[in-house]
């Protein structure tokens, strides 16, 4: 996950585009294992099967970064560049977004994209989301675009 967190290709579309060293990105995964023991979600790794390499993570996070979302529950990725485009991020955020219905119950999920990701803003719409609201990140100073996905909307647009 260090690699990952410390290219700068894939980190400029995150907050402030900064890469994050091994210890930063320890402190991340702890944060992970936090919000899974309080909030009974978090993220996890996204595994190729057939080798075990890991490509990145997926999972649902509360978006505490931009408060007036909340509250909300945040569907996200990171892949390394070496796994982009193959569909992997777009089948993982799949099976998050449906955890995060069919298990947790929630009833809202959203997805935070800096303006002009459209690779992020495909797989949202792959997701069933739709953009809602245009907004800068606070942590970043960043314009970003908050898709959205509500329980009913997906049991009529993504099973």
């Amino acid at each position: 996950m260090a690699a990952i967190n410390a290219d700068p290709e894939v980190m400029r579309w995150i907050r402030d585009g900064s890469v994050r060293d091994e210890q930063q990105t320890r402190g991340g995964i702890q944060a992970w294992e936090r919000e899974w023991e309080s909030q009974g979600f978090g993220l996890f790794a996204v595994e190729i099967r057939s080798t075990g390499e890991l490509a990145g993570f997926t999972g649902l996070s509360v978006p505490d970064f931009l408060p007036e979302v909340l509250p909300a529950v945040e569907v996200g990725w990171r892949l390394g560049r070496s796994h982009w485009g193959q569909g992997l991020a777009t089948e993982a955020a799949a099976a998050a977004v449906r955890f995060g219905f069919e298990e947790r119950g929630l009833e809202r999920i959203v997805s935070i994209t800096q303006v002009g990701n459209d690779a992020s803003e495909r797989i949202m719409t792959k997701l069933g989301m739709h953009p809602v609201r245009e907004t800068v990140n606070p942590t970043g100073g960043r314009r970003v675009r908050v898709f959205e996905l509500s329980s009913d909307q997906y049991g009529t647009t993504t099973r």
